[in-house]
């Protein structure tokens, strides 16, 4: 990781917004993405309880992906109209899927997930990755493919190869390089992992 990229995107952002996320104009943003209701409301849907006991769990699991400014229109309405078409077995099948990803192995329900999705070509990163970037806003993260790669160029994470195909190891990986680049910038730039991404994806933008 260059260190130094990092601490000069650190210098240029606090120059313009010296309260980082606390000024004005990025709190008028994250009123935007409404992070904070839908993380209340991803707690409450990925409960262990309402996964294991609520038979319509998928409906709510459907409007987390709606509800997130964070995955594009389109794989929005794709995952709800597959949804749609599911019979109840896949249903469950999903929902057991994001239940053993959140409050058990997560790795295997990464990859249930990803082998439930691939037939429909929806094995995407922004689909696979958004339920624990909600559930844990402060430790996992989400993978935005164009954000994603620029922030491996920049910040020369070399020991990683994005790939569109999604694997748990790749996510791991890189969720480790952001609980640690985030540990050496400003607490004003990190309330959570999607607003620290954001700083990431604002910045190198503006240098390239």
């Amino acid at each position: 990781m260059n260190y130094k990229k990092l601490k000069s995107l650190e210098l240029n952002f606090l120059a313009i917004h010296k309260e980082g996320f606390d000024s004005y104009e990025m709190k008028q943003i994250g009123k935007k993405h409404n992070v904070t209701k839908v993380e209340k409301f991803v707690k409450d849907v990925c409960s262990k309880e309402n996964l294991l006991e609520n038979g319509n769990a998928i409906d709510d699991i459907v409007k987390i992906v709606t509800k997130s400014s964070m995955v594009s229109v389109f794989e929005k309405m794709k995952f709800r109209d597959l949804v749609k078409e599911l019979n109840q077995i896949e249903r469950q099948l999903i929902v057991e899927a994001i239940y053993e990803n959140i409050h058990k192995d997560e790795e295997k329900g990464f990859k249930d997930l990803y082998n439930l999705l691939e037939p429909y070509k929806l094995a995407k990163w922004p689909l696979i990755t958004v339920f624990r970037a909600y559930y844990n806003l402060n430790y996992d993260v989400f993978i935005k493919p164009t954000t994603v790669k620029k922030v491996i160029k920049y910040l020369e994470l070399d020991d990683l190869l994005y790939n569109s195909k999604p694997s748990y190891d790749f996510y791991d990986k890189y969720r480790t390089y952001i609980n640690e680049m985030k540990m050496k910038v400003s607490e004003t730039l990190r309330p959570n992992n999607p607003a620290f991404s954001g700083f990431l994806m604002i910045n190198i933008n503006w240098n390239l």
